[in-house]
């Protein structure tokens, strides 16, 4: 039996794993290959999920607890993934307020999983907005301990994706090379835009090397770690919206986003990931929102009209995650009711995330 290819794309919240991933699905699918993908999160209803879903990929989903804390659905997930044809390459999609994955995933299957995978590089994309701030010592926004994981994130990174490369200057870029660079010496950086493209030939070649990959181990403070993840408030909301008379689907999820943020911004309640996608009968659109220092985007249209739309949303903001859900039903009542539309919530999950505890940590790599 071949070895599967297993190239996990990690970085914070809102840094552009689902958009990299996608077009990385893509490209080895046209190359012929049985392409998986696996998605993780705290909680269900992600829009990740269904964003791949509708590209017509091969998804599944491991809820409830990251990769590492739910190691053994990590592969069982795997396994059910090539029940019907084994796949050449699973790609998997770790939350983004997550570290410590080369200890708790990367060594696990390399040590438990040998003759099965083929690791590749391990990658971690870093988002500009937060990405500088942390970086310059600045964690507005979020607190020392949130920012202590986008830190760790990056040292335990093969190579460093600085991504959005096609909305900064020379300067800026060349700025967050030097501080990627002054922060973790020696670590490989590429520059992409997940969005148009830029650097993937690059990158594509970079995950198709062979080698023995995933190897730094971090030293971690668990107790720091979880303290900053618990910051974050966490809510998953899915609904279905219903008017008599048709609307446009992608002004209504950029129209929300924009309430949304307003919101958030009023209360300097910082916005790691703000996600909605709509779908109906084989169409979707996404919108979402990065940071507070970016403008919502609607980043995956629908160009159709619709009457009835089911509506998920995925917010990851530092703020109390019950005044989080009562803004996010507040805007979407308003959104919907300049439409005329009538609101169905069906499921709400709001928290903050626990403590970690993975399944399995090796100290050394192997």
């Amino acid at each position: 039996m071949h070895a599967i290819r297993f190239i996990m794309v990690g970085g914070f919240l809102g840094a552009g794993k689902t958009t990299t991933l996608g077009r990385l699905a893509r490209h080895y699918t046209e190359q012929g290959k049985n392409v998986g993908v696996v998605t993780n999160d705290q909680a269900s209803d992600l829009v990740d999920t269904n964003t791949f879903r509708s590209q017509g990929l091969n998804v599944g989903e491991v809820a409830g607890a990251c990769f590492c804390c739910n190691f053994d659905e990590l592969m069982g997930t795997m396994e059910q993934l090539g029940e019907d044809e084994r796949p050449d390459v699973i790609l998997a999609e770790p939350v983004g307020s997550c570290t410590d994955l080369v200890a708790t995933v990367i060594q696990p299957i390399k040590q438990l999983f040998d003759t099965s995978f083929q690791i590749a590089p391990y990658s971690v994309i870093l988002k500009p907005s937060h990405g500088r701030r942390v970086l310059r010592g600045d964690s507005r926004g979020f607190s020392p301990k949130a920012a202590y994981i986008l830190e760790k994130q990056l040292e335990e990174a093969d190579v460093i994706l600085i991504n959005r490369i096609d909305e900064l200057g020379t300067e800026e870029v060349d700025e967050l090379v030097e501080l990627v660079s002054g922060h973790c010496p020696g670590v490989m950086i590429q520059k992409i835009s997940a969005k148009s493209g830029a650097g993937f030939d690059e990158l594509v070649e970079l995950l198709d090397q062979a080698g023995d990959f995933g190897r730094r181990v971090l030293d971690i403070d668990y107790n720091t770690y979880a303290e900053g993840e618990a910051e974050l408030g966490w809510l998953n909301n899915s609904l279905q919206l219903s008017a008599e008379e048709s609307f446009d689907l992608d002004e209504f999820l950029l129209e929300l986003v924009n309430r949304t943020a307003k919101r958030l911004d009023e209360q300097e309640a910082e916005t790691a990931h703000l996600k909605v996608i709509g779908l109906w009968e084989g169409f979707f659109g996404v919108a979402n929102l990065v940071s507070s220092e970016d403008h919502p985007d609607l980043s995956l249209p629908s160009n159709c009209q619709v009457k009835t739309v089911d509506v998920i949303i995925n917010a990851r903001v530092a703020c109390d995650p019950e005044w989080l859900e009562e803004v996010v039903r507040e805007e979407v009542i308003e959104a919907a009711g300049t439409r005329r539309a009538s609101v169905e919530f069906r499921q709400t999950q709001s928290f903050r995330p626990g403590r970690p505890v993975p399944t399995h940590r090796f100290g050394q790599a192997d």
